[in-house]
């Protein structure tokens, strides 16, 4: 049985490595080479890749996924779909559902893959059944994951059930590569049993165990295996489209897909893997066996390792990674996978930076715990509840019921605050809100990255670069101008950043006035809760910070009087600034 091969180089394979940062003009010249191959499918929209374009790369996905498309004539375009939560972070209504699956395909994506991060098939019925109307390939997704409660049973339980949807195909989705040779035989012998429809295997090579998996696999009866052009596979990647396919060549599971295809297509990304090697982190390209314990997926690594720096705390990496267990299992064990690998991760940051366990706990959190993102794979316990929702009963509906329809509500929104040019505005708005005002309105400035090492790239622009920085050294202060080696800068150039720096160097010298409140974080002000003049009692919100993607409330830490407020919506803190007073 020949077996097909979906190709993850525009998405989850720089996801994983390099924290979703490849550009769109990147991409471009190598699709066509790439639509000749001879691939099941070309995974290349979805994911993080629609959140990174808009809040790091001041990119349009949509346009990225029409540009590629328009390139590709014979392989299906590909998504990765989180179902009620699109390729967001929370769920959204139904009418944004069917309204984005909609968008999507018209286009350009002819397969959804789509997955729900806790496994509960409610949240993946919206958008199977809307794509299946378009007449679209949907590909009904398990999430995998070890734990007491996740047993080969039970993933045969779910493809039968996502079977009966009339799904096209199943994908078994093993996003931290934790997924043995002996668990992928069994598995998928036992979902072969019981399902006509196509098997697809995703794993990664984080553990080390994904070649020799993907084999056992293929043994087992296994149709369609996901991969990545070599220069971008391995580590937290997939395994490397050409050995996977050398490796099967020969034999009743040959591709049947001719390794010279790759003549230009490997060259092509090795030198453009070189031009990205500033911000590929040593810790997503290695293998490391200790994900069978902590069990952080490809992409998670990289964007946990992100969020330390962000917020100065790259020395707590090790504690972060004994941390995460601990918090998934009070969590009732939720596969590491968008968004609860965010969920999970962030919170586990959260209580090692506080060095107090739920100190702090962001919203997301919270409505986790409150049933909002659908039924836990295990029962979470009492005190748990009680410590993050106040002993609240969590709901036992399809979260989705709860929810209003927000389209045209968002839509009018948008529209007032001058946003919106065409439909897709209106979604990219409803998915960030927080974010989205500031790329929409062309303010955005994409991150910069130096000249490709190999030579074969164009100079960055640096208009966008600050060039004149202060510095203090030992106290003594001074203004110092910097020029790029071989570059000349006629003026400094104000850098913008996605958020607004907050007025104050001041806000530093502030955190030491009577009665101030201060932020452990990095982030940005998404709203402000309290008023001058206004009585807040201990614990109440008095503002909403955005860091690790995640919504952070900070509590007042007393009871009394605002009397002044140092910061506006959409500034930029950092850890130890003060936000206001509280007298």
């Amino acid at each position: 049985m020949s077996i097909k091969i979906t190709e993850t180089i525009l998405r989850d394979a720089h996801q994983s490595l390099i924290a979703t940062r490849m550009r769109t003009r990147d991409m471009l010249d190598i699709v066509e080479e790439l639509d000749d191959v001879g691939y099941f499918s070309l995974e290349m929209w979805g994911g993080a890749t629609f959140d990174s374009c808009i809040r790091y790369l001041n990119e349009d996905p949509w346009q990225r996924l029409r540009d590629i498309k328009s390139r590709m004539k014979k392989t299906p375009a590909q998504m990765l779909l989180r179902g009620q939560n699109l390729v967001g972070y929370r769920h959204y209504s139904d009418d944004v559902v069917e309204k984005f699956v909609t968008k999507s395909f018209e286009n350009g994506i002819d397969i959804f893959r789509i997955f729900d991060a806790v496994n509960d098939i409610r949240n993946m019925e919206k958008s199977i059944v809307t794509a299946k109307k378009l007449g679209a390939h949907v590909q009904g997704t398990i999430s995998y994951t070890i734990s007491p409660v996740h047993t080969t049973e039970t993933y045969i339980d779910l493809a039968k059930k996502l079977a009966e949807m009339d799904c096209d195909s199943i994908c078994i989705k093993d996003m931290a590569g934790l997924l043995s040779p002996a668990a992928a035989s069994e598995i998928i012998r036992g979902i072969k049993k019981e399902v006509a429809i196509p098997v697809d295997l995703h794993t990664h090579c984080t553990s080390g165990m994904a070649p020799v998996t993907y084999y056992a696999a293929a043994e087992a009866g296994v149709d369609i295996l996901d991969t990545a052009v070599s220069p971008f596979a391995w580590g937290s990647s997939q395994p490397p489209t050409e050995s996977i396919i050398a490796s099967l060549a020969g034999t009743p599971y040959d591709t049947g897909i001719d390794l010279s295809a790759f003549r230009n297509i490997t060259p092509y990304f090795k030198n453009l893997k070189a031009k990205y090697n500033s911000i590929c982190n040593p810790l997503s390209e290695t293998i490391d066996t200790n994900v069978l314990i902590y069990q952080i997926p490809g992409g998670m690594l990289s964007n946990l390792v992100s969020q330390l720096k962000e917020q100065n705390a790259l020395d707590k990496y090790d504690e972060v990674l004994k941390e995460m267990p601990r918090v998934r299992e009070d969590l009732g064990y939720p596969p590491l996978v968008t968004p609860t690998s965010q969920i999970v991760g962030t919170q586990a940051v959260l209580n090692v930076m506080m060095g107090e366990r739920y100190k702090v706990i962001p919203k997301e959190v919270k409505d986790y715990v409150g049933g909002y993102y659908g039924k836990t794979p295990a029962p979470i316990r009492e005190e748990i509840i009680a410590k993050i929702i106040n002993g609240a009963k969590p709901i036992t509906c399809r979260p989705a019921d709860l929810l209003k329809p927000e389209y045209e509500r968002m839509k009018k929104e948008a529209e007032d605050q001058g946003l919106i040019k065409c439909e897709e505005d209106v979604l990219t708005y409803i998915l960030y809100p927080a974010i989205a005002p500031k790329f929409l309105k062309g303010e955005s400035v994409e991150e910069q990255l130096p000249a490709c090492a190999c030579g074969n790239d164009a100079k960055p622009d640096l208009s966008a670069i600050p060039t004149e920085f202060h510095v203090e050294v030992n106290g003594e202060a001074y203004d110092v101008k910097v020029e790029p080696k071989g570059y000349t800068v006629s003026a400094a150039a104000p850098s913008a950043p996605a958020a607004k720096a907050a007025p104050a160097g001041d806000l530093k010298s502030k955190a030491s006035l009577p009665g101030a409140v201060t932020t452990s974080m990095q982030g940005m002000i998404i709203s402000i809760k309290a008023a001058v003049g206004e009585k807040v009692n201990e614990g109440d919100p008095i503002c909403v910070i955005e860091a690790m993607k995640m919504e952070n409330a900070i509590g007042a830490p007393r009871s009394g009087i605002v009397k002044e407020i140092f910061i506006s919506e959409g500034d930029a803190v950092t850890a130890g600034d003060a936000l206001m007073i509280i007298e």
